[in-house]
C-alpha cells in the first residue's frame, strides 16, 4: 500500500490508498522474473483507476515538529491503548506495521496500559524491526499500580521498568501523570526527571492530567533551572470539548506546548461504526452508550455529509477537525485492525473547508 494526496472538487486534499504490488519493478512477482514476464499475462487496469505511486508513501516526508525539542512527527501518533488487551500481540504488530509503512514513526504506550503488555509488545516489535532510530517512542508513566504516582523513588521505578519492558535505552517523550494525586510535589518531580534526562534515560518531558494552574507552576520551576514540560497530552476531540477549550489551551499556547491530544475518536465513536446501542456490550460498550443520543447522533450527521463531500471515511474527517484547531500537533489514535489504520492515516491529508468546520464544531453544541 502506498499513500499520496489528491485534490477534492470540494477543495480539500484527501489522502487516497492505492495498493501496489510485492517485489521491485525487476521483480514484481517477487520470484525473480522479469517484470515484463508478469505483465504480459496481468489484466490491464481499469481507464479510470487511479496510477500507483511506487516508491515510499507520501507521509515518510510528512513530520511535524513535537515544540522546540527538536523532535520531528507524524501527524497522527499511533496510541498502544488496545494492545494487550482487546488486541492480541500478533495483530498488534500487524497494526504496527501498516502504520510504518505508510510512513508513521510515533507510537504511544503507558505502563498502566494491559498492566505493562502493551509496552512487551510494541517493545517486541521495535526489537524485530530493529527500527528505534526512526521510531518517536512517548511512554506514559506515573499509573501502573507497582509505581503510581509521580514521586521521585516511584518514578525513577517506573522509568526503569517501561525501559526493561520496551526493550530499549531511552524513551523520547515521557509524560508525567499528573491525574491523580499522590502527595508528591511538583519540584520533587522535576528534580528526579532532570536525573532521568541528564542519564539519557528520557529525551523530553510531557504532561497528562495536568491543570493550567499546574502547567504554569512547571514553567516557573523551569525558570529555575528545572526541565521544561514540552508536550501536553490532554483528552480531546470534537465532542469532548470542555476540558481543553478554554484556561487549558491558552496556557499551552501561551507556553508553546505541542498538544497531543488522546481519545481523539472519543473510544471509537467519531469512526461512525457504532450507531446503535443493542450491540453494544462490555467496558467499550459502556463507554460508547453515552454518546449515543441527539448531540451524538447530530455529530455523526455532519461528520457524515463532510466525509461524503470529501470520499473519506469518517474517522478521517474527525481526525482532519482536530488538526484543524490551533495548537494542536499531533492526535494520538488507536486502532483494532489494519483497515482501521487505512481510515486513520488519510486524516493527516484531509484539509476541511471553513464551511465544514463551522458544521461540525456547530453540530457538536
Amino acid at each position: 500500500m502506498r499513500l499520496t494526496t489528491q485534490r477534492s472538487q470540494h477543495g480539500g486534499d484527501r489522502m487516497r490508498l492505492f495498493s501496489v504490488g510485492p517485489g521491485t519493478p525487476d521483480t514484481a512477482s517477487g520470484s525473480g522474473a522479469p517484470a515484463q514476464a508478469v505483465h504480459a499475462t496481468a489484466p490491464l487496469p481499469h481507464p479510470s483507476a487511479p496510477i500507483p505511486v511506487v516508491g515510499p508513501g507520501i507521509g515518510t516526508g510528512l513530520r511535524v515538529p513535537i515544540g522546540e525539542t527538536g523532535i520531528r512527527t507524524f501527524p497522527l501518533i499511533l496510541g498502544g491503548a488496545e494492545f494487550g488487551w482487546n488486541t492480541d500481540a500478533e495483530t498488534a504488530t500487524r497494526i504496527l506495521d501498516r502504520y510504518l509503512e505508510f510512513g508513521g514513526n510515533a507510537v504511544h504506550t503507558a505502563d498502566s496500559f494491559a498492566a505493562g503488555r502493551s509496552e512487551h509488545i510494541i517493545g517486541r516489535w521495535v526489537a524485530t524491526r530493529a527500527n528505534r532510530d526512526d521510531i518517536v517512542l512517548n511512554v506514559r508513566v506515573g499509573g501502573h499500580p507497582d509505581n503510581p504516582g509521580l514521586g521521585s523513588v516511584n518514578l525513577v521505578r517506573a522509568v526503569e521498568g517501561s525501559l526493561t519492558r520496551l526493550g530499549v535505552d531511552s524513551i523520547d517523550v515521557l509524560y508525567l501523570d499528573g491525574s491523580s494525586d499522590d502527595g508528591s510535589t511538583l519540584e520533587d518531580t522535576l528534580a528526579t526527571a532532570e536525573w532521568l534526562v541528564e542519564t539519557g534515560k528520557i529525551r523530553t518531558l510531557g504532561a497528562f492530567g495536568f491543570t493550567p494552574e499546574r502547567l504554569v507552576e512547571a514553567r516557573i520551576l523551569a525558570s529555575a533551572g528545572y526541565p521544561r514540560i514540552e508536550v501536553l497530552d490532554e483528552p480531546y476531540n470534537l465532542l469532548r470539548r470542555q476540558g481543553f477549550e478554554g484556561d487549558l489551551r491558552l496556557v499551552a499556547a501561551a507556553q508553546g506546548l505541542a498538544v497531543t491530544p488522546s481519545h481523539a475518536l472519543e473510544h471509537g465513536f467519531l469512526s461512525g461504526r457504532h450507531r446503535s446501542k443493542q450491540a453494544l456490550q462490555g467496558v467499550r460498550g459502556m463507554q460508547l452508550r453515552g454518546n449515543i443520543n441527539r448531540r451524538g447522533i447530530k455529530v455523526l450527521r455532519a461528520l457524515d455529509i463532510a466525509a461524503s463531500e470529501l470520499q473519506v471515511p469518517v474517522a478521517a474527517v474527525a481526525i482532519g477537525w482536530l488538526l484543524a484547531q490551533r495548537t494542536i500537533t499531533a492526535p494520538i489514535v488507536n486502532a483494532f485492525a489494519t483497515d482501521q489504520v487505512d481510515e486513520l492515516i488519510q486524516g493527516a491529508g484531509v484539509a476541511l473547508g471553513r464551511a465544514q468546520l463551522a458544521e461540525l464544531t456547530k453540530a457538536a453544541g
